[in-house]
């Protein structure tokens, strides 16, 4: 199953909020928390598990190594790694649903210039006749 990268993900906050990243995250320290703030923790979690994906992965490649000997101690550390690893994609995946399904669910407010026409306060005169009409 493949996922969207953090770089996706930030090109999709982006999108929605209409700045870079950079910006985003200094407006969101000025502001209490909010979607925004959470949609910022969210990526850089994900892209804390995604670094240590590569790591633990890169790790545990270097450890069963071809030459290399796996004895008693090397073991554990397989075996550490590993969990690590497992760890980091399990991050990696809940991150990536939970963002997605957030980002899904918002779209990009239109600007006020291209807003459409304002409904009036006092109704036609069509559907004032129409409700002065008596109850019965």
């Amino acid at each position: 199953m493949t996922h969207p990268s953090s770089a996706e993900i930030a090109a999709r906050i982006e999108d929605l909020y209409g700045a870079p990243l950079a910006d985003l995250e200094a407006h969101a320290q000025d502001k209490p928390p909010g979607m925004l703030a959470a949609l910022l923790g969210m990526h850089h979690s994900l892209a804390v598990a995604e670094r240590s994906i590569a790591v633990q992965r890169d790790r545990l490649a270097q450890l069963v190594h071809p030459d290399r000997q796996i004895g008693t101690h090397q073991v554990s550390h397989v075996l550490d790694c590993a969990r690590r690893l497992a760890e980091a994609v399990a991050v990696r995946d809940v991150q990536t649903k939970t963002v997605c399904a957030v980002l899904k669910s918002l779209g990009r407010v239109s600007s006020p210039q291209s807003s459409p026409a304002p409904v009036p306060a006092v109704p036609s005169p069509a559907v004032a006749a129409a409700s002065a009409a008596p109850i019965r």
